[in-house]
């Protein structure tokens, strides 16, 4: 059984992972990650999940990377792309306990996109995180995105 009050901080993260990402906010979203020098973010196609290739459309597989995205995002690339917004709808699946503190979490996840011309969906899959519960924060020690489709209609510049 996991503990009544974890599930709700999960939650919690995934929202603020979220009204991140909707709200470019890049600096909210790395900090919805651990301190830890293996803090990753993956998003990866479920065709390559199920046959085992490590490809992904964005590997941040430790904090580092994850900095370079926000500026990459907010600094390198800014300007050079047509801008959209998203919007994240999240369904929570599981959590169970991996070790003391560490759970694991699936959700599922829309994202919608939207430029100035249409909106239109932009991917659909499972969030699988790893997460730390310290006290009464939660972070993210790894994140991957897998995502239902092995193309999405459009380049993607922000995390889903």
């Amino acid at each position: 059984m996991i503990d009544p009050q974890i599930g709700p901080r999960i939650n919690g993260l995934q929202a603020a992972y979220i009204a991140a990402l909707d709200a470019k906010d890049m600096r909210a979203w790395l900090a919805t990650f651990a301190e830890s020098e293996q803090a990753s973010y993956t998003c990866i196609s479920a065709e390559n999940v199920s046959s085992g290739l490590p490809v992904a459309l964005m590997l941040d597989d430790n904090r580092g990377r994850l900095q370079d995205r926000v500026t990459f995002v907010d600094k390198v690339w800014a300007g050079t792309f047509q801008d959209y917004r998203t919007r994240h709808f999240v369904q929570p699946l599981t959590c169970e306990a991996i070790r003391s503190g560490v759970y694991h979490a699936r959700t599922n996840f829309f994202v919608a996109c939207t430029t100035d011309e249409s909106s239109d969906v932009l991917a659909t899959g499972v969030y699988e995180d790893e997460v730390l519960i310290d006290g009464s924060i939660a972070r993210f020690i790894s994140k991957r995105a897998v995502i239902d489709t092995s193309v999405l209609p459009r380049y993607i510049v922000y995390p889903l």
